[in-house]
């Protein structure tokens, strides 16, 4: 009988995805402060064989926040449970949880800013006391019975901080906000990946992945699996930069990262409504796209890049978004 032995590249893509995730602290490239204060907090609460405190995470997606609650946990070397605010439904559904937790388990929850308030309530026994209060019973019979759980830590992940009510970010004895990542730290991250891979790739392919990546590891590691088709499909094999911009041209990604809706959105301010202002609603029915997707998705990063502003008229485009686009920026400024 044989027995097929799987490698990086036999593996299925979520599969692959999770083996590019780093498995301890030291292996995570980035987010120094943050990094140098969960270390401290790791070693106390080993020492003293306690559960570590609750951590909130925030921050935009692709940033690792799924891979720092992971390494939490193989750190303390405890269980780690994972679900999402949206599965969450019932009291019920939180107590099936909490209840056949184990101790010190890492108990994740990501995005936990769309928890309803009603099962926000239900956390606060749990993380302060460690106590689940459970209704037995309807109407006048009914009787409230508390049951006692074990030491956890709860790992809370969210994109939009602002939408967590007071009371339970409160309750987050460690907090903290992960930031978009410099071109040195994704360059790190891309080497990292193509080593896990068995691709190869030199500085300037490297470099040329994560100039394109957005500030963003999971976007560096789409890229980089894309580039590396490239690369061996109608390449020599090395990924070299030569190879990163024909593969990243063919994506229809440019030397800032922007994609084709990136630049129809920025188009379509600076071409049809001579930069704006315009409405999000407007914007959207002009691109073809549902405007949480723009706001949510899209937005973000032409922010960032300097190319767009929100204001309270509307959507504008800046003497940058522009200049990207080969345009000359029109006479007269708009007001806003």
């Amino acid at each position: 009988m044989s027995v097929r032995i799987q490698t990086p590249d036999a593996l299925p893509e979520d599969e692959l995805d999770r083996s590019l995730r780093p498995r301890r602290l030291e292996d995570f490239v980035g987010q120094e402060p943050l990094k140098a204060q969960l270390a401290v907090s790791l070693e106390a609460a080993t020492a003293r064989g306690e559960a570590l405190d609750h951590v909130l995470l925030a921050g935009p997606p692709g940033l690792g926040k799924t891979s720092l609650a992971q390494i939490l946990a193989a750190e303390l070397d405890v269980p780690f449970v994972q679900t999402a605010g949206p599965a969450l439904e019932r009291k019920g559904d939180i107590a099936s949880f909490l209840t056949a937790l184990e101790p010190r388990s890492v108990f994740f929850v990501d995005e936990l800013h769309r928890l309803s308030r009603a099962l926000e309530e239900t956390f606060y026994p749990a993380m302060e006391d460690r106590q689940l209060p459970i209704t037995v019973g309807q109407g006048a019979g009914a009787r409230v019975v508390t049951l006692d759980l074990p030491p956890f830590t709860l790992v809370g992940a969210t994109t939009r901080a602002g939408l967590l009510t007071t009371p339970l970010r409160d309750r987050f004895g460690i907090q903290h906000r992960l930031e978009p990542y410099g071109g040195p730290e994704l360059t790190q991250i891309v080497h990292r990946s193509a080593q896990i891979l068995g691709c190869s790739i030199d500085e300037g392919g490297a470099a040329a992945v994560a100039r394109r990546s957005r500030g963003t590891p999971r976007v560096a590691n789409r890229l980089l699996k894309r580039v590396r088709d490239f690369a061996e499909v109608r390449g020599s094999g090395v990924v070299d930069a030569a190879a990163a911009d024909a593969a990243l041209a063919l994506l229809e990604i440019d030397d800032l990262g922007l994609d084709r809706l990136d630049r129809e959105l920025l188009s379509a301010l600076c071409e049809k409504f001579a930069g704006g202002p315009v409405g999000l609603s407007t914007l959207a029915v002009t691109v073809g796209e549902e405007a949480d997707t723009i706001e949510d998705v899209y937005e973000p990063y032409l922010l960032q890049c300097g190319f767009l502003k929100r204001t309270p008229r509307g959507r504008v485009a800046t003497p940058r978004a522009f200049g990207h686009l080969g345009l000359a920026p029109p006479a007269e400024q708009p007001l806003f």
